[in-house]
């Protein structure tokens, strides 16, 4: 005879992990966003001697877990560097 399945396909059985108290996760605290602390609200790219300490010594962006931006304004930083880039005001790559 047919017997209906009780779950679909696709999904697995997922046991509860129990996990040992003495070996937890490291919690970092999240650092505070330095433009909420300022109020700054809009990121212009003129303003890039501002964005340098968002750069490594190559000329990448810092990711915002290490430089601990807020979202918005990670967004907003990476627009402005791209127009400075552009504008020639930053470098794309430095040697």
């Amino acid at each position: 005879m047919f017997k209906p399945m009780s779950k679909p396909f696709g999904k697995l059985d997922r046991k509860k992990v129990k996990r040992d108290p003495l070996k937890k996760k490291k919690v970092f605290k999240k650092r505070p966003c330095r433009f909420c602390n300022d109020k700054v609200e809009n990121l212009d790219f003129i303003e890039y001697l501002r964005f340098q300490k968002f750069l490594t010594e190559r000329g990448k962006i810092v990711p915002s877990r290490i430089s601990g931006n807020c979202a918005k304004h990670q967004r907003q930083l990476s627009k402005a560097i791209h127009k400075a880039r552009i504008m020639a005001l930053l470098p794309f790559v430095s040697e």
